[in-house]
């Protein structure tokens, strides 16, 4: 530790560190800066909590954008801040300047990894929607993996900030190059924009090679019905008028609490891993490692099953994870407890990731953008429980463990009350949202005909044969005349018919 004393230790040396390669070479270089120790160590998990912080702000004011100005103008617009706000943390010149400066670049980050999200789910047919955002959690993972390679070649947190905020200038080539992030298409129509989504459209139809002469294609045909009312102006929906729905709230409230639930019981499983793996770069690699098994484990199961009942699973071996560890710590193998913390730790990145893609399937287009990032910011709460815990000096853990493992058990039975969106279209409109209903908790093995109008017989099948028979029978002779007076009626059904009784009536 160099100069630093005994008292110097910060939690940050003895515990797996909740947060990336890049936070950790800078905190490293800050506690040798700004002397952040002792009296002063609990400023570096307040810095995490200040990142933390402008994510989950990030995601409310610019998920709101999405939806009010478009997927690409938010995107653009987050990723030209993000640049020079990232070259300033590089030469932030003392504590408060760099908790500022980090508080608007998570901002502008979160805004820039929503608008992605957002117009990749946007541009993806139901079969493959969840492999392009797995895939692109693996590009995530990659990267994560990568960092301390760049950290080593950097050595200084400055050249380290400055590097990162270099590869951000790639993704500016999307500004210039509207054919690599094109608006959505169907954020246009949803919201009536119908020349700029006819022009969508046809770039995207020319792109795939699509001829668009077919009758199927025409414009005529695939924008008749919007356009038999004039031309409309722009219609866009504020995210208040969510809290005035039933089904499309009560979803967004389950995900984000299980979004929640997700990301703050990590820091319980975490905190396990400390006397197990002091080294820091192992654990951080076992961190990403646990994230990519939980992308590959959602890849092969959530397709086959089904997202509600994956979401399920996870949730409650998260929660049995969790309880185990909660109750029985002093009485089991270390082994055991590694073994433990790892599936915690694994299982709730997937309730995390799962719940964020569940969510963006179930709100409607024209929502989808505000009611993501305030489920996205749900969990970054979550998140922000470790620093919080940290600047506290880990009191009150066990309660946080206690409430965490608590509502992870509370989050199983609201589950159950979410639909199922495997194989469906993205919902458009906030009526569409509406119409979902949950699917049965368990399907009946045999498929029968129930018939309203007949009630079941003891007699069996041929006596609801006759009765269906005569049924119809009667139902045609009275179709078959104009005009009936009620008394005739009742004759025509009072008729015999073949192999009927001519004085039972039906």
């Amino acid at each position: 530790m160099g100069r630093y004393h005994a008292c110097s230790a910060h939690p940050l040396w003895v515990r797996p560190f909740q947060g990336s390669i890049k936070d950790f070479m800078a905190h490293s270089s800050f506690l040798r800066q700004w002397d952040l120790v002792c009296s002063n160590r609990w400023k570096v998990p307040l810095e995490q909590t200040t990142y933390l912080l402008g994510w989950l702000s990030g995601c409310i004011v610019l998920g709101l954008a999405c939806d009010r100005f478009g997927r690409r103008a938010t995107f653009v617009f987050s990723l030209v801040l993000a640049l020079p706000l990232g070259i300033g943390v590089a030469l932030a010149l003392n504590y408060v300047m760099l908790l500022s400066l980090r508080l608007l670049l998570g901002a502008m980050l979160a805004g820039t990894f929503l608008s992605l999200y957002v117009a990749r789910l946007e541009l993806c047919d139901p079969p493959h929607r969840l492999m392009v955002v797995m895939v692109a959690g693996f590009f995530w993972v990659a990267g994560e993996l990568l960092l301390p390679g760049l950290a080593v070649l950097c050595r200084q947190w400055r050249l380290l900030q400055g590097a990162l905020t270099l590869t951000l200038a790639l993704l500016a080539t999307c500004w210039g190059c509207p054919s690599l992030f094109p608006e959505s298409p169907r954020w246009l129509l949803a919201t009536r924009q119908l020349e700029k989504g006819r022009k969508g459209l046809r770039a995207l139809a020319e792109g795939n090679g699509v001829s668009l002469e077919d009758e199927f294609y025409s414009q005529e045909h695939l924008l008749a019905e919007l356009e038999s009312e004039g031309a409309p102006l722009p219609h866009y929906h504020t995210l208040c008028e969510v809290f005035s729905t039933r089904v499309i709230w009560k979803n967004s409230l389950i995900l984000g609490f299980t979004a929640f639930i997700g990301s703050g019981i990590q820091h319980c499983f975490t905190r396990n891993l400390a006397p197990y793996l002091p080294q820091f770069h192992f654990s951080y690699f076992l961190l990403a490692t646990l994230e990519a098994v939980a992308c590959l484990f959602l890849c092969v199961t959530v397709n086959r099953v089904g997202r509600r009942p994956i979401l399920l699973l996870c949730t409650i071996l998260t929660g049995i994870a969790s309880l185990l560890l909660l109750a029985l710590t002093q009485y089991l193998l270390d082994w055991i407890i590694l073994i433990l913390s790892v599936l915690g730790i694994a299982y709730s990145q997937a309730v995390t990731m799962l719940s964020i893609f569940f969510a963006s399937e179930v709100l409607p287009t024209v929502v989808r953008g505000g009611g993501l990032g305030l489920i996205m910011a749900a969990s970054f709460v979550g998140k922000a429980a470790g620093p919080i815990m940290d600047i506290q000096n880990n009191r009150g853990f066990f309660l946080h463990h206690v409430v965490f493992a608590s509502f992870a058990i509370l989050s199983v039975l609201s589950i159950m009350l979410l639909p199922e969106s495997k194989g469906r279209g993205l919902p458009e409109s906030l009526q569409d949202g509406e119409s979902q209903r949950r699917p049965p908790l368990f399907r009946s093995s045999r498929h029968r005909d129930q018939l309203p109008l007949l009630s079941p017989r003891s007699a069996g099948h041929a006596a609801e044969a006759q009765d269906y028979a005569r049924l119809v029978t009667a139902t045609k002779k009275m179709l078959s005349s104009h005009r009936h007076t009620p008394l005739r009626d009742r004759q025509l059904l009072l008729e015999p018919t073949p192999g009927g009784d001519p004085q039972q009536e039906i």
